[in-house]
């Protein structure tokens, strides 16, 4: 709060800045605004098929994400405000001031267009057509363009003039683009307007259409990339099998397959008959004796040798029958060789051979069907061996042109997936061109309406826009000021108690007018009310007989005038005073009072110099001066003798010390002193050098009884008691 009165007490300070600024500023704002044209506002709107999509059909892709829309719209809106298309207006603009009457201009004519002669105008009029259909820019380097330039600047065709006063803006959420212009003439509102719309959309129509070429051209030839890589790859699959007498690998590798199991079975059965038949065989060879054996050979080799050349012929059909995968056709000479073969067994064993008396006719005969049997599935073994190994090589033949098949296969895949993807793509993008998404002029702008004037609103701007000003330049002095102007605040810049403050009387001031209780002029009033206050400050601190130094932090600070004061408070309540003048360089008091004995002779002679001492009465003693300081006048023994005897005479000893400028001078009197004011001029500011003296004065031990504040003149007037403050 004490910041916030201090604030205040500025502001009141600077009462009549704060009135008179803001006046000044409205009266000319008055005379600023009194001028200025009446302002005319157009408005239409475009229609851009984002959001309502009907035109399209069933071309319709679906609905968008709203952030696309949104994004959509934002580039819309900032293309519509681009200088490209703002400088197309602009041309529009100046040629229709070329092309028409004085009366129907848009704006009055610049002083340079005024000065065009008619071949002039027609060459201006050439050069802004050539650059409206080239959509180029004036340039700076021609003389005559740069000449035009400046003819749009001043009549505020060019691009940046029109984009100040342009609101391109999307109605909510709707399909609509709103366009408003404010201009000085109502027929100028609305062409700008329509002229921005045929434009935009014009521009816009050519570069979607640009766009939709581009982009078809690129994915047809994409497309037919991916086609002939597609026919490549088949190309190469194809002479690959033609090379390799490749027809169908899966048919070709299921019938080896099968081919190869059914061969295995029948070795097996081959394998399992010669095991079986020879063991049969060798079994009935044992129940037979040598003489039967003997007998029988004998009796039937004629027959053996017909049944030996069956065999064999047997034999070859049955290897022709194993190598052409059993075809059938040798099935009946293998049934009629068997035949044959069978006949001859039993025409063996019909004849009477063994001896009547043998039993074992029937085991003979068994041992020749076995025997042939035997001979039969040995020879399908080794047949069926060979083509099983047939079959292998064969099969194992497969196998990398199976891999190099699959290699050529799966690039048809991919290429096929590519190429089918970039004909959707091309489809598509063929699709959008036949069905694009066009704008249209959904409202054309008509003849702009009058706005309301802006006159009174830009005055009363102007006078509080001022008055803020005021109070932020006030407040930044304010904040920037580190100058001591309260109580309040020396306290909390010292962290020490303030025991008051005096107000500032004038050059003139004496003491007598002190003194002088009949007058009525209040800064006399005040004063000697505020001195009363600071000696009962100190009266009540510390008790009689005192020794009171004041200094100061710097010369000038007003300490003379509040020893004297101070003495007078003093004597009015009958005290003993007594005023030694110690301040050596300069001393005001000895000068006030050239009468008056001197601290020199005192202390050289003690008791002989005679003072008064009457209650009520001051006594001063003076100095001689030169650059001395007390402790160069006598000894420390001798001053607090002389002090002491001093203190058994008054009741008050005011000592006006030297300011803490020259620090061993005041140390000095502060030294033997029971109490010491250190004195602070207002509008002074504590400076870095200045923290060390008061850290010395803080470090006194009780000595230091408080700041006086004088010169004081921000402080409003008191006549009241002033208490200590201190900072809490």
């Amino acid at each position: 709060m004490t910041e916030l009165s201090q604030f205040l007490r500025i502001l009141y300070k600077n009462k009549f800045v704060l009135i008179f600024v803001p006046l000044i500023t409205v009266v000319a704002s008055y005379f600023l605004v009194k001028s200025l044209p009446d302002q005319y506002k157009s408005q239409g709107s475009i229609a851009t098929g984002l959001v309502d999509k009907t035109e399209q059909g069933l071309m319709n892709s679906g609905t968008e994400q709203d952030f696309e829309i949104s994004r959509k719209f934002d580039n819309i809106i900032q293309m519509m405000s681009q200088k490209r298309v703002l400088g197309q207006v602009s041309y529009q603009l100046l040629l229709h001031d070329l092309k028409a009457v004085a009366t129907d201009d848009f704006a009055e004519a610049s002083k340079e267009l005024q000065a065009f002669d008619q071949n002039t105008r027609s060459r201006a009029i050439a050069v802004l057509l050539q650059k409206y259909r080239t959509q180029q820019e004036l340039s700076s380097s021609n003389p005559f363009e740069r000449k035009l330039q400046k003819i749009l600047a001043d009549m505020q065709y060019d691009a940046e003039s029109l984009g100040k006063k342009l609101t391109i803006f999307r109605l909510s959420n709707s399909d609509f683009i709103n366009i408003e212009y404010e201009a000085r003439n109502p027929a100028m509102a609305a062409f700008v307007i329509n002229t921005l719309s045929d434009e935009f959309i014009r521009m816009y129509a050519s570069r979607l259409t640009d766009n939709y070429n581009r982009t078809i051209s690129f994915l047809a030839d994409f497309l037919e990339q991916k086609r002939l890589a597609l026919r490549e790859q088949m190309n190469g699959l194809r002479d690959y099998k033609i090379r390799n007498r490749v027809l169908n690998l899966d048919e070709q590798a299921k019938s080896l397959y099968g081919q190869m199991a059914e061969f295995e079975l029948r070795r097996e059965v081959a394998k399992k008959d010669v095991i079986a038949y020879g063991v049969a065989i060798r079994n009935i060879e044992n129940k037979f004796n040598a003489n039967d054996r003997k007998y029988f050979e004998s009796a039937v080799s004629t027959i053996n040798q017909n049944i030996v050349a069956t065999k064999q012929r047997l034999r070859a059909v049955n290897e022709a029958y194993v190598k052409s995968n059993f075809d059938p056709k040798f099935k009946a000479s293998l049934d009629s060789i068997q035949t044959k073969l069978s006949a001859q067994i039993d025409e063996s064993t019909d004849r009477y051979l063994y001896n009547p008396l043998s039993v074992k006719e029937n085991l003979v005969s068994q041992k020749l069907t076995m025997e042939v049997e035997r001979d039969l599935a040995a020879n399908s073994l080794a047949t069926i061996e060979a083509e099983m190994k047939t079959l292998n090589n064969r099969f194992d033949g497969l196998v990398p042109n199976e891999a190099r098949v699959q290699e050529f296969e799966t690039a048809i895949d991919i290429a096929g997936r590519e190429y089918m993807e970039a004909l959707q793509k091309y489809n598509d993008a063929r699709l959008l061109s036949s069905f694009p998404a066009k704008l249209k002029v959904a409202e054309k702008a008509l003849p702009g309406k009058i706005q309301p004037s802006k006159k009174m609103v830009l005055i009363i701007l102007s006078g509080v826009i001022s008055f803020a000003f005021c109070l932020f330049i006030l407040f930044i002095l304010y904040f920037l000021d580190s100058s001591i102007r309260y109580p309040q605040q020396l306290a909390n810049a010292t962290d020490s108690p303030v025991l008051g403050f005096i107000n500032q009387v004038g050059g003139g001031f004496r003491i007598s007018e002190l003194q002088n209780e009949t007058t009525q002029e209040g800064k006399i009033e005040l004063f000697r009310n505020l001195i009363r206050s600071i000696r009962f400050e100190l009266d009540n601190e510390f008790p009689d007989p005192k020794i009171i130094a004041v200094t100061s932090l710097h010369e000038g600070s007003g300490k003379t005038l509040l020893t004297l004061s101070l003495a007078w408070a003093f004597s009015r309540i009958n005290k003993r005073v007594l005023i030694i003048d110690g301040n050596f360089n300069a001393a005001d008091i000895t000068k006030l009072n050239s009468s008056s004995n001197f601290l020199e002779d005192y202390l050289a002679k003690g008791e002989t110099v005679s003072l008064s001492n009457t209650n009520g009465s001051i006594s001063i003693l003076a100095n001689k001066g030169g650059d001395v300081s007390l402790l160069e006048l006598a000894d420390e023994t001798r001053i607090k003798t002389v002090l002491n005897s001093l203190k058994s005479q008054y009741d008050t000893i005011l000592i006006d010390a030297d300011s803490l400028v020259s620090m061993n001078k005041a140390k000095e009197w502060i030294t033997f002193s029971d109490a010491v004011i250190s004195v602070f001029e207002s509008g002074r500011s504590i400076s870095y050098e200045d923290r060390s003296k008061i850290e010395y004065l803080k470090g006194l031990n009780g000595k230091m009884a408080g700041w006086v504040l004088t010169g004081a003149q921000d402080i409003l007037k008191q006549t009241g008691k002033v208490s200590k403050q201190v900072t809490e």
